[in-house]
């Protein structure tokens, strides 16, 4: 069985609702896997736009979420899961709003594209301090046994 991410909010490809997006709770969508591969020691999550600041000339990628040091028996993250309750089963690292939570997607020119990764490691992460997405790629580097990609898109208004 293949490592697969998935939203009941949205499908591959499809538009995120602007429920999870900040125009309207800007609470980050449900989001499930399967097929974790053998000898994973833990998850972690990055979210990131590529597409910032206008996806006709994009100039930089910008990270929404950054999760580590999820079990590896954890399946899922239900709707609004960056609550204070979410720090118990897992590590946060800091957004590019420098927030160490779900920044929902808030493009200010045209279509992005939004990028859920979930990377299933070979080892649980020390303490990275509010790493940033870049510091947590670094970290992770060497460690990935598999990577499930979902990616939804939004336009404002």
């Amino acid at each position: 069985m293949s490592f697969k991410l998935i939203s009941s909010a949205f499908e591959h490809g499809a538009a995120i609702p602007s429920v999870y997006t900040c125009d309207g709770d800007d609470v980050s969508p449900p989001l499930s896997w399967s097929g974790i591969p053998e000898g994973t020691q833990s998850l972690a999550l990055l979210v990131d736009d590529p597409d910032a600041p206008d996806p006709a000339a994009p100039k930089m990628v910008w990270v929404h979420w950054v999760l580590y040091n999820l079990p590896p028996s954890t399946r899922e993250l239900a709707r609004a899961a960056d609550s204070e309750d979410l720090t118990s089963v897992a590590r946060h690292g800091l957004n590019d709003w420098k927030r160490a939570d779900y920044g929902g997607p808030c493009p200010p020119i045209g279509r992005h594209r939004y990028f859920f990764k979930l990377y299933a490691l070979d080892t649980e992460l020390t303490d990275l301090e509010d790493p940033t997405g870049p510091a947590l790629q670094r970290a992770i580097e060497g460690h990935v046994l598999a990577t499930a990609t979902l990616m939804g898109t939004y336009k404002r208004g």
